[in-house]
């Protein structure tokens, strides 16, 4: 099948380049000794996955207990969920999943720690957990340079229940860019350096005050303290060190499988690196006033969403040619209605009423949530078609 004969619009990933990004994290992974465990909140397919695990991906990080079951019933054995989990329903799931899989989510207040502990004591059995650690984004976890921050790790240490597997955190301020006093590169470097540095600083902090699991994990004969990070920005210059017999164990980016238009204005990617681009079809056209001229596609909120990030220009990159990934000049997305993406072009315009067009969007990952297929191609030429497993799973 011809990429021209899929319905408008669609979501393309190119193979080749799909396959260079998964390779190329899981050698970065490899050089610096730690275990890749990808966010498939960034695809949400199985097929996917299991090339991802293929390639030596040590297990998958999800976000909800029902993303969890789509991949365990697809035969994932080793699942984290990267997302505090709070009430009966969750952890009655979470147990159920341990019987086949292993599973482990996390805690960053007394009240669900002790909440989950009461309900996995009741049951029997051990569930692993880590801290969530805010390394200076201010979403969720405890602080990393708080003394108060080490005595709730203590208290998740010892409370019955549960197994504290280690610490996890999201450094999302690397999405903001860089100041005015810095370069692209530095900003990714520096981000990649401080999610690093502090991870280590508080492990070891929690090790000195003596939190029984937080034991150096270079050292041969302790179980494993896992220390876990990583988005596709603070990735791109990531090196792994040691701090006090502390290393980072695992890396948890999502975005680096497609790519997109944020992750290229970051600096994190080239546009050559960006897999997935949406099929539109060009269903209007008009001259406005000043010589300019709007086009409206078949694609709008709903496909592209109205997420922004920095530098990004619109919503998405209109490509003129999608092999050698050339932006076409003068062409912005401006706008979107639910339904309606608003382009305007300065002067003339090659597209017509009719005309397809391929978009890098802003967000790879909402607009795969958005849809129920992904079309796999090489070219022209369609390849596979993907169901969006685990969207939809909300809880």
């Amino acid at each position: 099948m011809q990429i021209a004969s899929l319905p408008s619009p669609a979501i393309l990933i190119e193979k080749s380049r799909l396959d260079a990004n998964i390779a190329r994290m899981q050698a970065k992974a490899n050089a610096n000794n730690v275990h890749l465990r990808p966010h498939t909140k960034t695809h949400k397919s199985v097929i996917i996955a299991r090339q991802q695990v293929d390639e030596g991906a040590k297990g998958l990080t999800v976000a909800k207990t029902g993303e969890a079951d789509v991949y365990a019933r697809s035969g994932f054995k080793d699942l984290r969920i990267a997302y505090e989990l709070i009430g009966r329903q969750k952890y009655e799931e979470i147990r159920s999943l341990m019987d086949n899989v292993r599973v482990s989510f996390c805690v960053d207040t007394e009240v669900g720690a002790r909440d989950a502990s009461a309900f996995f004591e009741a049951a029997g059995v051990q569930a692993e957990v880590l801290v969530e650690v805010d390394t200076g984004y201010g979403r969720c976890g405890v602080r990393w340079d708080r003394s108060d921050s080490i005595d709730f790790v203590r208290l998740v240490d010892d409370l019955p229940g549960l197994k504290l597997t280690g610490l996890l955190t999201h450094f999302g301020q690397s999405y903001k860019g860089p100041s005015e006093q810095q370069s692209l590169e530095d900003a990714l470097k520096q981000a990649s350096i401080d999610e690093r540095d502090r991870m280590l600083a508080f492990a070891s902090d929690l090790h000195q005050a003596g939190v029984r699991s937080a034991q150096p994990n270079t050292e041969e004969g302790n179980d494993l303290f896992e220390i876990s990070i990583g988005s596709t920005p603070s990735m791109r210059y990531f090196e792994n060190r040691t701090h006090n017999g502390f290393t980072i164990t695992e890396i948890r980016p999502g975005n680096y499988v497609f790519n997109d238009a944020i992750q290229e204005a970051l600096g994190a990617a080239e546009l050559a690196e960006c897999a997935l681009t949406v099929q539109a079809t060009v269903i209007s056209k008009h001259r406005n006033s000043n010589g300019s001229e709007r086009l409206f596609l078949d694609a709008g909120r709903k496909m592209f969403t109205s997420d922004a990030g920095y530098k990004t220009d619109g919503f998405g990159i209109l490509m003129y040619n999608t092999r050698h990934m050339k932006a076409l000049p003068h062409a912005r997305i401006t706008g979107l209605s639910e339904e309606h993406g608003w382009v305007n072009v300065s002067g003339g315009s090659t597209m017509d009423v009719g005309s397809q067009v391929r978009v890098v969007p802003n967000h790879a990952c909402v607009v795969v949530n958005n849809q129920d297929h992904l079309y796999l191609v090489d070219g022209n030429e369609v390849v596979e078609k993907l169901s969006v497993d685990a969207r939809g799973h909300v809880w």
